[in-house]
C-alpha cells in the first residue's frame, strides 16, 4: 500500500470539488483530488448519450442559476453562461393545449383567460426579491443566523420586506401563491419552482417546499437560469483546467473505501490499494456516504423525487397553439400538466405509491439557446435536443424494480407531453445509429448507482436555510462557513453542506474559505 501526505484531500471530483481544489491550490496548498469515475464533473457532465449522433448533452444537471461569478472570476474559469430570451410557456391543459401562457417580454395572460393575474404575479416576484437580493450575497460569506439575516432582509422597520420574509420563509409558500393569483394554471407556473427536485406539497408546514423555493429564485437575486455555453461539461472542464492550472492533482478511477476522522483516506486505483494522510479531508459526497465511509450509522436522508428524460429530435414538435411558435415555447422552460391542481394530485398520487397521471413535466431545449453542442450537421438538418424533467416521482416508486419502473416513468413523460403537442414527440425523434429511437431516461435509482447521490436526491439531501438557526453553534471555521461535520479534519465541500445544492460552486468555496482560515 503506497502512502503520501498531504494539506487536503478532496473526495470526488464533482464541480464543488474542484471549485475547493482551485481555491486550496492557488493559496500554495498541496491539494489532491479522488474521483471514482474515470472523467470528473459528477452530475455536471457532457455526454455523447446516442451513439453515432454528434450532440453532447447535459446528462443529469442542465442550467446554471447559482454559480456567483466571483468564482469564476477568482479562479479564471473560462465558463460561459448565456441568457434565455424567454422564461417559460404552460399549454393550458383544460383546452388541451390549444392555448397557453408565454412568460417573455411580452406575456400572454390574457390568452388562457388570466389576465387579472398578470400585476398580481409582478408583484409577487418584486416582493420576492426584497428577500432574494440581500440574502445572495451572503452565501460567500460566513452564515448569518435567522434573527441576523432577517435584520439585513428588513433594513430599519421594513414592512413591506417584513411581509415578503414572512410569506417566504415562515409561511408555506402555497398560501403567497394563492394570494397573489388566483388562475389554476399561473399558480402552477409559480409552484414548480418549490417542488423541483422536493417531495411535498405546497403547504406541507415542513416547509420544504419554501426553501427549494428559495433556491430557485436566490441566483443572483433575480433567479435568472441561465444556458452553459458548450454544456454542464464546458463548465466542469473549465474549473478543471483552473485547479490543475493552479497546482491541484486530480485522480481519476481512484474509489475510495474508507476515510478515518484523523484525516487518512484509502482508495483503490488500477488494482492497487493506497493510502494517503491530509490535515483536512473535504468530502464531496453525499453525508450518508461520508457516514459510510467513516464507518458510522447512516443519517436520516430524504429521497429525490424526480425522472429526467433526455431525447434527441429530427426538430421541434408542432404545437396546438397558433399563436406560440415551438421556438418561443421552446425557448425557456416549457411546462406540462403543472396547474395548481394537477400538482397536488399528483403528490397525492405519488404520495399512495403510483405514478400520476398525467405527470407534471417541464422542458429545456439547450439546443434552441446554444446550438454549439450540436455538430454543423445537425444544426444545418434541425435538430434539437429536449431535456423533460418529471417531478412526483419519489425514489420509493423505484425500489420493487428499477428497470421496470424506469420505462414506466419513460411512457408516462411521453404521454404527458403528448398531451398536449399537435403531434407524437415519437414522430420527432430521431434514430440513433443503431436505428433506436433517441431516449435516455434516468431515474433517482440510476443517479444513485452511477453517481452515489443517496437515494436519487440532486440536492444530496434535503435543502437547508442558508442561514443558521440561532441556537446552531458557530465556533469553528467549519461552523461558521455551513461546512462541519462531527469530526474537526472532516468537512463537506458539496450539495450537502448548507448553502448547497445545484451547480453553484458555493459548497467548494465555502470548504475551502474555512480550511484557509483554520
Amino acid at each position: 500500500m503506497t502512502e503520501s501526505t498531504l494539506d487536503a484531500v478532496i473526495v470526488g471530483g464533482g464541480h464543488n470539488g474542484l471549485v475547493a481544489a482551485a481555491y486550496l491550490a492557488r493559496a500554495e496548498r498541496r491539494v489532491q483530488v479522488l474521483e471514482r469515475s474515470d472523467h470528473v464533473g459528477g452530475a455536471a457532465v457532457s455526454t455523447h448519450a446516442f451513439d453515432g449522433v454528434d450532440a453532447r448533452l447535459s446528462r443529469y444537471s442542465y442550467l446554471v442559476s447559482l454559480l456567483p461569478q466571483r468564482i469564476v472570476t477568482d479562479l479564471g474559469a473560462r465558463i460561459r453562461l448565456t441568457r434565455r430570451r424567454y422564461s417559460s410557456y404552460t399549454p393550458d391543459p383544460v383546452t388541451g393545449g390549444a392555448t397557453g401562457l408565454l412568460i417573455g417580454p411580452d406575456p400572454t395572460f390574457d390568452a388562457i383567460g388570466a389576465a387579472d393575474d398578470a400585476a398580481g404575479f409582478d408583484e409577487f416576484y418584486r416582493r420576492c426579491k426584497l428577500v432574494t437580493t440581500r440574502i445572495w450575497p451572503t452565501l460567500l460569506q460566513p452564515l448569518r443566523t435567522r434573527s441576523q439575516m432577517r435584520g439585513e432582509v428588513l433594513g430599519t422597520h421594513d414592512t413591506e420586506s417584513a411581509a415578503a420574509w414572512e410569506a417566504l420563509i415562515e409561511q408555506p409558500i402555497g398560501e403567497a401563491i394563492s394570494a397573489a393569483v388566483s388562475h389554476d394554471l399561473v399558480r402552477g407556473v409559480m409552484a414548480t419552482d418549490a417542488l423541483i427536485g422536493t417531495f411535498a406539497g405546497v403547504d406541507d408546514p415542513s416547509l420544504m417546499q419554501n426553501v427549494c423555493f428559495l433556491y430557485h429564485l436566490i441566483g443572483g437575486g433575480t433567479g435568472d437560469w441561465d444556458v452553459p455555453v458548450g454544456g454542464m461539461g464546458a463548465v466542469t472542464g473549465a474549473l478543471a483546467a483552473a485547479a490543475t492550472g493552479y497546482g491541484a492533482e486530480i485522480i481519476t478511477g481512484a474509489d475510495v473505501y474508507a476515510i478515518t476522522p484523523d484525516g487518512e483516506v484509502r482508495y483503490r486505483q488500477g488494482g492497487s490499494a493506497r493510502r494517503v494522510h491530509s490535515e483536512r479531508v473535504l468530502a464531496n459526497v453525499t453525508p450518508a456516504v461520508l457516514a459510510e465511509l467513516l464507518g458510522e450509522p447512516a443519517p436520516d436522508t430524504a429521497p429525490g423525487a424526480q425522472v429526467k428524460v433526455n431525447l434527441m429530435l429530427r426538430r421541434l414538435p408542432r404545437l396546438r397553439d397558433e399563436r406560440v411558435t415551438p421556438e418561443q415555447a421552446f425557448g425557456g422552460t416549457f411546462h406540462i400538466n403543472e396547474t395548481f391542481s394537477q400538482l397536488a394530485g399528483a403528490y397525492a398520487t405519488a404520495a399512495t405509491g403510483h405514478v400520476p397521471d398525467p405527470l407534471p413535466c417541464e422542458i429545456y431545449c439547450h439546443s434552441l439557446t446554444d446550438p454549439s453542442i450540436l455538430s454543423e450537421d445537425l444544426r444545418a438538418s434541425g435538430a434539437h435536443t429536449l431535456t423533460v424533467f418529471g417531478l412526483h416521482t419519489p425514489h420509493s416508486l423505484t425500489l420493487k424494480n428499477p428497470d421496470r419502473m424506469r420505462d414506466r416513468l419513460t411512457s408516462a413523460v411521453l404521454n404527458s407531453l403528448n398531451s398536449v403537442l399537435a403531434e407524437p414527440i415519437q414522430d420527432v425523434l430521431m434514430e440513433d445509429g443503431a436505428g433506436r429511437l433517441c431516449i435516455e431516461a434516468k431515474t433517482t435509482a440510476d443517479l444513485e448507482q452511477a453517481l452515489r447521490m443517496t437515494a436519487g436526491n440532486i440536492f444530496h439531501g434535503a435543502l437547508r436555510w442558508p442561514f443558521a438557526e440561532d441556537e446552531a453553534p458557530l465556533e469553528t471555521p467549519a461552523q461558521r462557513w455551513g461546512v462541519a461535520t462531527a469530526h474537526e479534519r472532516i468537512l463537506l465541500c458539496g450539495s450537502g453542506s448548507v448553502r448547497g445544492g445545484a451547480v453553484s460552486g458555493i459548497g467548494g468555496h465555502n470548504a475551502a474559505m474555512a480550511v484557509l482560515e483554520g
